[in-house]
């Protein structure tokens, strides 16, 4: 049997935790590419479904890692190229073919049922993979060409990997879905990694004032760290704490924990004309006339070319999402998600060392 054997960290065999198990990863189609990973960031996606799921699968969808093997009509990655991998998207339905990828009309298929479009699965033993088209919770990944970004191999791959979703989408939510600019306040509800990644994106193109909703004390000062220009918990804010800093309302509100006493009361932290983007999945609540709100995927981004644009940021010490990072092995799983649920790390990435 042609392929490779991995190393893979399974959720879903019937308790609340992963097992490490060797399976088979299926040869490069034509359209697919290897990948070794080096590291993976973990997303609040992945706790939530780990959780919950009662099949047996690998997780994973902030990989980075380096190419090893290409299919053959794979032109313009090579063995050794290092890679970001970020969502699944078909590339053929409208919006794709717009460069609106974060729309496309497969997405919820490519991403979450566990196998290609097709309905194959490329792992073994009855293991699904395939999510957000990559399932890197593991040592290697197989994914669709479009999926990955190539990057240089000047920066750590440990540091590049959140970039494929958390810290894309609320930096996209900024640059793109709203398209806040300088001078333009901003109230940003929960601080982590996907609310910090719309600071600092909101930080550098200059908007202000900069104003967060946080309950953890370790997280506003964060906030504070990257530029926030106020931070309040939620009982303040819901108090009247933002009236000070926006007399008329800001313009612009980011919502990225879905709780139900802030998303009622963003209505009133908004100007008349105010814009709410919502980044949990929900709708939102009800907003008064003249204001507007949507719900937001993946910050809008076409990763091919927005995930360097945050890269050149990073390099010119503009976007600092080193100080959101905190390591761990890849055996130490289980440790950094209840790390993360606890709330003692913002973004815990997995280096992927055989555990």
């Amino acid at each position: 049997m042609m392929g490779t054997l991995i190393n893979a960290a399974v959720a879903g065999r019937g308790a609340d935790g992963f097992t490490y198990e060797q399976l088979h990863l299926d040869d490069p189609r034509a359209d697919e590419v290897l990948v070794r990973i080096v590291a993976c960031g973990i997303c609040h996606t992945d706790i939530a479904i780990a959780a919950g799921c009662t099949t047996p699968c690998v997780l994973g969808h902030e990989g980075a890692g380096v190419v090893e093997r290409v299919g053959a009509a794979v032109e313009d990655l090579a063995a050794g190229d290092h890679v970001v991998l970020s969502f699944a998207y078909c590339g053929q339905c409208a919006p794709c073919r717009a460069e609106r990828p974060a729309d496309c009309e497969q997405f919820m298929t490519l991403n979450f049922a566990g196998t290609r479009l097709d309905g194959s699965n490329a792992l073994s033993g009855s293991v699904s993979g395939h999510f957000f088209g990559q399932s890197s919770f593991a040592s290697h990944a197989l994914t669709n060409r479009r999926n990955a970004v190539h990057v240089d191999p000047d920066l750590p791959l440990a540091s590049l990997a959140p970039l494929g979703c958390g810290l894309q989408t609320g930096a996209g939510t900024v640059l793109q879905s709203l398209g806040i600019g300088a001078g333009q306040g901003l109230v940003i509800v929960g601080a982590g990694a996907v609310g910090l990644g719309a600071l600092m994106a909101a930080h550098l193109v200059g908007a202000a004032p900069l104003l967060v909703v946080e309950p953890n004390s370790q997280r506003r000062a964060m906030a504070e760290r990257l530029g926030a220009s106020h931070v309040v918990t939620p009982e303040q804010a819901c108090a009247g704490a933002l009236e000070a800093t926006f007399p008329e309302g800001a313009a612009f509100a980011i919502d990225t924990a879905g709780d139900a006493a802030t998303l009622a009361a963003i209505p009133d932290w908004l100007a008349e004309d105010g814009r709410v983007g919502y980044l949990t999945g929900s709708a939102g609540g009800t907003l008064k006339a003249g204001q507007r709100g949507r719900s937001i995927i993946q910050g809008d981004a076409y990763p091919q070319r927005f995930i360097p644009r945050l890269i050149d940021a990073l390099r010119a010490g503009e976007f600092p999402l080193d100080a959101l990072i905190a390591r761990y092995p890849f055996a130490d799983i289980e440790r950094a998600i209840a790390d993360a649920r606890a709330g003692a790390v913002i973004k815990p990435v997995l280096v992927m060392d055989t555990p």
